[in-house]
């Protein structure tokens, strides 16, 4: 037998023990929802994103109910700079007047949304870009952000303009979809009942939805592993109580609070499980849903 044959042979081998070791997960989250944050800087890299469509192809090819919620903080900062629009920060958060909060629906609703709408078509399945104003899905008010002066320690509220917290979430238009066989693709704008549009933190976002339609799993994809001890190592698994100690004793810091605390914020809203997990990772979603150990830590109520 010639090398070539005996690798054929291999590579089967391999690809049913893979299947084999998927199935009992296939089943367990067949006609389940998964939400999936896909985020701006796990998006710029176009092997990653053709690996993150077939993933969500695959997931709906399984029997799941994948929904996809993204981010765009890196394209909106580049657009803004390319049409001479500064970008202003406050407490470490853009501030979005009228003229960025256009460019925001833009870039968000437009660009960004079509490019993944497309990748996830290409992979044979029916992909489709929303928003929040869509159906009514999601209305928004204006978000009351707080901020303490690091020089005087006085705590101010900020004002972010057009930036939004998720306030009503309507799951029609979302249902409707499942039962058509479609993956909606969502930007985070959405409109208030105050006629104005506004700009919506992705991870809020996708945890507005993901409890709105009482998700299995809601998926953060972002640049790290996920949550880390003391020693920098994964940890598999954290309950809300461990998650508040972590952040107490200050094993869990940075931008990982503000992480962590949204996925709090989902469990409260009815969602089962939300992992945080290194969207760099070729088939990362893949990995987390279909394997013993997944990639990524869980947290659970």
């Amino acid at each position: 037998m010639s090398d070539s044959s005996t690798d054929r042979k291999n590579d089967a081998a391999t690809q049913a023990s893979l299947l084999a070791q998927a199935l009992p997960y296939m089943q367990r989250y067949e006609n389940k929802t998964i939400v999936v944050k896909y985020g701006g800087h796990a998006m710029g890299d176009t092997a990653l994103g053709k690996a993150f469509a077939q993933d969500i192809a695959l997931l709906k090819q399984s029997g799941v109910n994948p929904i996809v919620v993204h981010g765009g903080g890196p394209q909106i900062g580049a657009m803004l700079s390319k049409m001479g629009i500064e970008s202003k920060f406050e407490g470490g958060l853009r501030v979005t007047d009228q003229k960025t909060v256009e460019i925001v629906e833009m870039v968000l609703a437009g660009s960004i949304n079509k490019e993944i709408v497309a990748l996830i078509n290409a992979e044979g399945e029916w992909a489709i870009g929303l928003c929040g104003k869509d159906g009514n899905m999601v209305y928004a008010e204006k978000a009351n952000k707080t901020f303490i002066d690091p020089d005087s320690n006085i705590e101010r509220v900020l004002d972010l303009g057009f930036v939004g917290e998720p306030v009503e979430v309507d799951r029609t238009l979302l249902d409707l979809l499942a039962k058509s066989e479609m993956i909606p693709v969502l930007a985070p704008v959405a409109p208030g009942r105050d006629g104005h549009t506004y700009n919506i933190n992705a991870d809020t976002f996708a945890g507005a939805i993901a409890g709105a339609l009482n998700a299995t799993r809601l998926l953060f994809l972002t640049d790290v592993p996920g949550v880390l001890d003391k020693d920098k190592n994964l940890i598999d698994e954290l309950t809300v109580a461990e998650a508040r100690a972590l952040i107490k004793d200050g094993t869990i810091s940075g931008g990982m609070i503000p992480k962590v605390e949204t996925c709090i914020e989902a469990l409260d809203r009815g969602v089962e499980g939300v992992v945080i997990l290194n969207g760099k990772v070729p088939h990362a979603v893949l990995l987390e849903i279909f394997t013993e150990h997944g990639a990524g830590t869980l947290l659970v109520p």
